[in-house]
C-alpha cells in the first residue's frame, strides 16, 4: 500500500481486486457507490454503517471512488478493503465534485440495484434489506427511504406515509432530487442516466429530474430511518459554499429546459416549477446577495430573471410562501430596492409578527401597504398557510364530566382563543375552553349540558380544536367600541377572528393513552347514557360515542362468572364487572334466559374500587334446563342486560337446572 494517499500512479486499487468476479459468488443484489474526498473522519461512521447492514453481506457490493483526497481518505479506503471483500477502492486524481466519482461506480457496478451514499452521511442498519425489498415486491425503478436531518443539517422532504406507487405530482418525493436512494440499475443503464460532472452544486439535479419523469415505479418507505443527512461541523457541505451565482443560476437554466420540454405547460409543470423556485431559482437570493457589491447584485438578478419571465405563472407565484412571493415578483417588476429589502429582512432578524387585517394575515415584510411602494396585498397573504400546531396531553372521565388538556397555537401569528369542537352530520357543538398565556388549554364536555345547556344528541362525534387569533389590529377596534346601553348586544362580544382553524384531536400516546372503555354517563332529563370515546382508523382522530340503546359499544366487556346447580335444583351464581361511571343507585340483576323464558334472581352486589363490582345470586329451586346468564344493569331510563362469560372466556356463562 503506497503512503501516498492520492495514489496518482494507479487510480483504481483495490485491496481485493477479484472480488468483483470471484468464481462462484453470487452477483449482489445492491451496490453501494461512495463518493469520497476529504472526508477522512467521517468514514468510520460512512462505511462502517454499511457493513453493518442486516442484509446478508453477500448481497452487498461496495465501491468507493477516492476522487483525489489528501487527508489520508485513500489509505484508510485501502486498509478497509483489505479486511471487507466486497469493498472495491477506486482511485482518481480530484474532479471538483461529486459527478464524476459516481458515474465512476455506476460504470463498475454490478447490483441489480445501485444506492449512493454521500461519505459523510450514513445508513440506518436495516435500510438496504429494506429498500431492497420494497424493490422486489413492487418492481420498483426508484425507492425513496426516510430521510433524517441531523447535526444541523434539516431533512429536504419528510417523508411520512410508506407507498409503494407514488406520482411526482401529487407526492413530495420530487422534492427530494439527491442521489441517495434506490435505484433499478438496469432502469439507470436502458435511460443512459448519468450524473454532471465537475459541479460542486446540484450536479445530481438532471440525474434526479430525469429518473423521477422516465420511472414507471417509483415506492416509498418512510416506516424507517433509512438515510441520516449529516451537517458538516466545519460548515463544508457543498450546498453551503458560497460560488459563481450567475453561472450556477445559467446552468439552472438549462436543466429546467428539459424539465419544460418533458411536462407541457399547466398545473403538472407548475408542480414542478414550485418546487424549483424554492430549491434553486430564488436559493441564492439571501445572505449571498448581500454579500456581493451592485455589480454583483445586478448579475445576479439578470441571470435569474430569464427564469422567472418563462417560468413563474400566476399558480406557482400564489403557491410560494410570502418572503418567496416577494423576491419573485421583484425580480420579474425590476423593483430592485424592494428586492433588497426583502432579502435584508429574512437575512436579519426575522419578521415581526403578522398583520391581521380584514380577516387575513400578512407577513410583516418591508413596505406592506406603503404607498411609495406599491406591492399587492396578496404578495404578503399568508393566511392559506397558516395550520394549527397543537398537543393533546392528557383526557380523562371525571364523574360524567370528560377533562382535556393540551396547548396549542397557530403557526406564525399566535393565538387567543380555543375551544373544542364536536362534529356530527353537520351538526356541531362548541365547548369553550380556558387558554393560559403559555399556550396550554382545558376543557370540560360534559354531554348532559355541552349543547347550549342541553343534552347532546346520541350518535357518533369527531373531536375538533378550533384555535383563533384576533391580533392587535381587533383588539384595539374592540377597545374602542361603544359600551354601555348603546352598544346593544355586542357589548363584551369577542372581535371577529381575523384568523381561525380547526385540527382533529389526536390523543398523545395514541389508543394505548386513551380510556376507550364504554361508560355511563348523565344525559340530563332522560336520565344515563353510554358514552365511549374511540379512535379513528388510520389517523387516530378522537370520537365520542353516545349510544342510549348501547349496541355499538356494549357494557360490561370484562363480565366474568360461575355458575353451579346441584341436582335438588340449589343454584348459585357470581360474576364480577367493571361498570365505569355506573350511578351508585342503578340497580344490578341477574337474569335467567332460554327461547322463551326470562327469570330474575334476587342478587346482592357489592361495589368495589375502580368501579368493579361483585354480584351473586342465589336460587333455592327452578324450573328445569339450560339457562343463559346475564347482568340486568337498570339507571334511570338506562337499562340493559349483559351477557355473562365464563370465568375462561371461552363463551357464554349458562347454567344447568335438573
Amino acid at each position: 500500500m503506497s503512503d501516498n494517499p492520492t495514489h496518482p500512479t494507479s487510480p483504481d486499487r483495490s485491496a481485493h481486486p477479484e472480488a468483483a468476479a470471484r468464481p462462484g459468488r453470487p452477483a449482489p443484489t445492491v451496490t453501494v457507490i461512495v463518493p469520497v474526498h476529504n472526508t477522512r473522519r467521517y468514514l468510520d461512521r460512512s462505511l462502517g454503517s454499511i457493513f453493518a447492514q442486516t442484509l446478508d453481506p453477500d448481497r452487498i457490493e461496495v465501491i468507493a471512488v477516492d476522487d483525489g483526497s489528501t487527508d489520508g481518505s485513500g489509505a484508510w479506503l485501502d486498509a478497509a478493503a483489505a479486511t471487507h471483500p466486497r469493498l472495491t477502492v477506486v482511485h482518481q486524481p480530484p474532479s471538483g465534485g461529486a459527478g464524476k466519482p459516481r458515474n465512476v461506480g455506476l460504470d463498475r457496478a454490478r447490483g441489480d440495484y445501485v444506492f449512493f451514499l454521500d461519505s459523510d452521511d450514513h445508513l440506518g442498519p436495516e435500510a438496504l434489506a429494506r429498500l431492497t425489498r420494497m424493490a422486489e415486491e413492487h418492481d420498483s425503478d426508484v425507492v425513496y427511504g426516510r430521510i433524517v436531518g441531523t447535526e444541523g443539517r434539516g431533512a429536504p422532504v419528510d417523508l411520512r406515509t410508506t407507498n409503494p406507487r407514488v406520482s411526482i405530482f401529487d407526492s413530495p418525493v420530487y422534492w427530494s432530487l439527491a442521489a441517495y436512494k434506490l435505484f433499478r440499475r438496469s432502469f439507470i443503464e436502458r435511460h443512459r442516466l448519468r450524473f454532471v460532472e465537475g459541479r460542486l452544486l446540484a450536479e445530481d439535479l438532471p440525474f434526479g429530474i430525469a429518473a423521477l419523469l422516465r420511472a414507471d415505479t417509483v415506492s416509498v418507505l418512510a416506516d424507517y430511518d433509512c438515510y441520516y443527512l449529516h451537517g458538516r461541523d466545519d460548515d463544508s457541505n457543498a450546498s453551503r459554499q458560497d460560488m459563481d451565482w450567475p453561472a450556477y443560476l445559467a446552468y439552472i437554466d438549462t436543466v429546467l429546459a428539459d424539465v419544460a420540454a418533458a411536462v407541457p405547460p399547466g398545473p403538472d409543470r407548475d408542480t414542478l416549477m414550485v418546487r424549483h423556485f424554492h430549491g434553486e431559482i430564488l436559493m441564492p437570493f439571501a445572505a449571498p446577495y448581500l454579500a456581493r457589491d451592485e455589480a454583483g447584485r445586478r448579475a445576479m438578478r439578470e441571470a435569474a430573471r430569464p427564469l422567472v419571465d418563462r417560468y413563474l405563472t400566476d399558480r406557482v407565484l400564489a403557491a410560494l410562501p410570502p418572503g418567496l412571493r416577494l423576491r419573485a415578483h421583484c425580480l420579474r417588476a425590476g423593483l430592485d430596492a424592494e428586492l433588497t429589502a426583502v432579502v435584508r429582512a429574512d437575512t436579519g432578524r426575522p419578521p415581526g409578527p403578522p398583520h391581521l387585517q380584514d380577516g387575513r394575515a400578512y407577513a410583516a415584510y418591508p413596505h406592506f401597504r406603503d404607498p411609495d411602494h406599491p406591492l399587492p396585498d396578496a404578495l404578503y397573504d399568508l393566511t392559506a398557510r397558516i395550520g394549527v400546531q397543537q398537543r393533546l396531553t392528557d383526557l380523562q372521565w371525571v364523574g360524567g364530566v370528560l377533562h382535556l388538556h393540551g396547548s396549542a397555537t397557530l403557526r406564525a401569528v399566535g393565538a387567543d382563543r380555543v375551544e373544542v369542537v364536536l362534529h356530527r352530520s353537520g351538526a356541531h357543538v362548541a365547548v369553550p375552553a380556558t387558554y393560559g398565556p403559555d399556550g396550554t388549554w382545558h376543557a370540560a364536555l360534559d354531554p348532559a349540558t355541552a349543547s347550549h345547556g342541553t343534552p347532546m344528541a346520541d350518535g357518533i362525534w369527531g373531536l375538533k380544536i378550533a384555535v383563533a387569533a384576533h391580533g392587535a389590529e381587533a383588539e384595539a377596534a374592540d377597545a374602542s367600541a361603544p359600551a354601555g346601553p348603546d352598544a346593544g348586544d355586542a357589548a363584551g362580544a369577542p372581535p371577529p377572528a381575523a384568523v381561525r382553524r380547526e385540527a382533529w384531536l389526536v390523543p398523545e400516546g395514541g389508543a394505548a393513552a386513551t380510556d376507550t372503555a364504554p361508560r355511563v354517563v348523565s344525559h340530563g332529563p332522560d336520565g344515563p347514557t353510554v358514552a365511549a370515546l374511540f379512535l379513528s382508523s388510520p389517523h387516530g382522530h378522537l370520537h365520542l360515542d353516545l349510544d342510549h340503546d348501547g349496541a355499538r359499544r356494549p357494557l360490561g366487556a370484562d363480565l366474568r362468572g360461575a355458575a353451579a346447580c346441584a341436582r335438588t335444583g340449589r343454584a348459585t351464581v357470581a360474576a364480577g364487572v367493571t361498570l365505569p361511571g355506573c350511578p351508585v343507585d342503578a340497580g344490578l340483576q341477574f337474569v335467567l334466559r332460554d327461547a322463551t323464558r326470562c327469570v330474575a334472581l334476587r342478587t346482592t352486589v357489592e361495589r368495589a374500587a375502580g368501579d368493579r363490582y361483585q354480584a351473586r345470586a342465589r336460587l333455592r329451586s327452578g324450573p328445569s334446563g339450560t339457562w343463559r346468564v346475564a347482568l340486568r344493569l337498570t339507571a334511570g331510563g338506562l337499562r340493559r342486560e349483559l351477557p355473562v362469560q365464563s370465568a375462561d372466556g371461552t363463551g357464554p356463562l349458562t347454567l344447568r337446572v335438573p
